[in-house]
């Protein structure tokens, strides 16, 4: 197995929704016994766990502004099972290894979940609740997907989740723009003196 790519794509995932990592790497390891993936995670206490805390993050994460509550109390959380999934990916690697490991998986999923939290920030603005659950289903499937991927394809599944990362990080720039833009103009409309 080559660690980099796993820990780098389980982070990214992580930071989308570390649940479904953890629940399908879990049924993987149960069902096909794919030795990359640690043992533990097939146990089914974890499997049960990572179900249900799955079906409550799918009902939360598609509730207009339940969403973004969901996200910040997940702030400290989803980092954290990245790095946890990054120390146990790297296995009876030495300290060193498996601390980096970690640090990566730990730092991947905090970037992964600030793109996530941001443009689910923006999505709320929308006055219609189909693009909350629109956008959630698309989040599951993509998470899904690359986590499928890495079984298959370790580096290509990372290279999916870096463009996927980068692509969120660019358009959460562009959308803060716009609304500082827009704090801006209203700001300047509601000044004391200001034509309207």
């Amino acid at each position: 197995m080559e660690l980099l790519p796993w820990v780098f794509t389980t982070g990214w995932a992580s930071g989308v929704n570390a649940y479904l990592v953890v629940l399908i790497l879990g049924l993987v390891e149960r069902f096909a016994g794919v030795a990359a993936v640690p043992d533990v995670l097939a146990r089914t206490d974890v499997l049960v766990a990572a179900g249900v805390l799955f079906a409550v993050d799918a009902v939360a994460d598609k509730v207009p502004y339940l969403d973004s509550t969901w996200d910040a109390v997940h702030t400290a959380i989803r980092p954290t099972v990245g790095a946890v999934l990054g120390a146990l990916l790297a296995g009876e690697a030495s300290s060193v290894e498996q601390a980096l490991a970690a640090t990566a998986g730990g730092v991947t999923a905090l970037a992964s979940h600030a793109v996530k939290a941001g443009l689910r920030a923006a999505v709320n603005t929308s006055p219609e609740p189909a693009s909350n659950v629109a956008v959630s289903v698309a989040e599951d499937v993509g998470v899904a997907s690359v986590v499928s991927l890495v079984l298959v394809a370790p580096w290509l599944a990372a290279g999916v989740a870096a463009v996927l990362l980068v692509t969120g990080t660019v358009l959460v720039l562009l959308l803060l723009s716009r609304v500082r833009a827009w704090r801006r103009q209203r700001r300047q409309r509601t000044q004391p003196g200001t034509l309207r």
